[in-house]
């Protein structure tokens, strides 16, 4: 084990140029796939099927094949045609134009998700159909797809590993010369593991902070929010102290009628009531 941790130690450098291959594949990847998603995702609820249906066709296009075919398309097809383009950027577009076409789903079914009444109150304004979705129906559409776009830049996160095939050096392929190097699969993969969660994670808190001001801005709580779970404990307390007040005052109740030797359902005399 202590093998393994020196020649680890040693491995950094190397290491560390694989992380920042997978953060710029990660960041630019992401930016990109938003761009897409949001052209499309707009474009695919506009009233005029001449760009509706070509923005549905693409996403389904890029949807329906494998990133992998892709990617080694555009790093071994594009240049049988005159463009050569290079390894990191083929990797960006290939993961851009993939999770583009998830994203730009959630970004349509988002903005279709929003109250009727929304859009209703935006036309009676006589707001143009720019304004209305600039103003009024985006700014809710975007608090309610960033989860959904969080999961899927997660997922693109995980899916650099395949850039390691058109000659990229990303944390995969690292992993891969550490465990030649220590000649321990468990461990080097193990190190592999904690780097891509901590990135998740750090990936998943940046989207958390983007809902947290996106719900904000609507005058809105994030649900299941801090805020949300310390007023759900304060009321499940108070409930309890109720509770438990309430069965102290019957108990001390019976034991009076016990100490006297009164039956509160029975009157005064035999086989009267005790009420009048």
């Amino acid at each position: 084990m202590d093998d393994n941790v020196s020649t680890l130690l040693n491995f950094l450098p190397q290491l560390w140029e694989g992380v920042q291959t997978t953060i710029i594949l990660t960041v630019a990847g992401s930016i990109g796939a938003v761009i897409i998603a949001l052209i499309l995702g707009l474009t695919m609820t506009s009233p005029n099927a001449w760009l509706r249906i070509p923005a549905r066709i693409i996403v389904e296009f890029f949807r329906g094949t494998s990133l992998l075919v892709q990617l080694f398309w555009l790093f071994f097809v594009l240049p049988l045609f005159g463009f050569d383009l290079d390894p990191m950027v083929c990797g960006i577009a290939a993961l851009a134009l993939n999770y583009g076409a998830y994203c730009a789903e959630v970004v349509r079914s988002s903005i279709k998700t929003v109250a009727p009444g929304q859009w209703e109150a935006a036309i009676a304004l006589s707001l143009s159909p720019t304004r209305r979705m600039i103003r009024v129906i985006f700014p809710q559409a975007w608090a309610l797809m960033i989860p959904s776009i969080a999961t899927l830049l997660i997922q693109l996160l995980k899916g650099t590993a395949a850039v390691s095939f058109i000659t990229l050096s990303d944390l995969t392929d690292k992993t891969g010369q550490l465990r030649q190097a220590t000649g321990d699969t468990f461990f080097s993969y193990s190190v592999s593991l904690i780097i891509y969660f901590v990135l998740a994670w750090l990936l998943q808190e940046f989207m958390n902070f983007l809902e947290r001001r996106a719900t904000a801005a609507l005058g809105r709580r994030r649900p299941n929010s801090r805020t949300d779970r310390r007023e759900a404990r304060r009321l499940a307390r108070a409930d309890a102290a109720r509770r438990d007040r309430l069965a102290s005052h019957t108990a001390a109740g019976e034991g009076a009628n016990h100490g006297t030797g009164t039956d509160p359902t029975k009157g005064p005399f035999p086989g009267q009531g005790g009420g009048l």
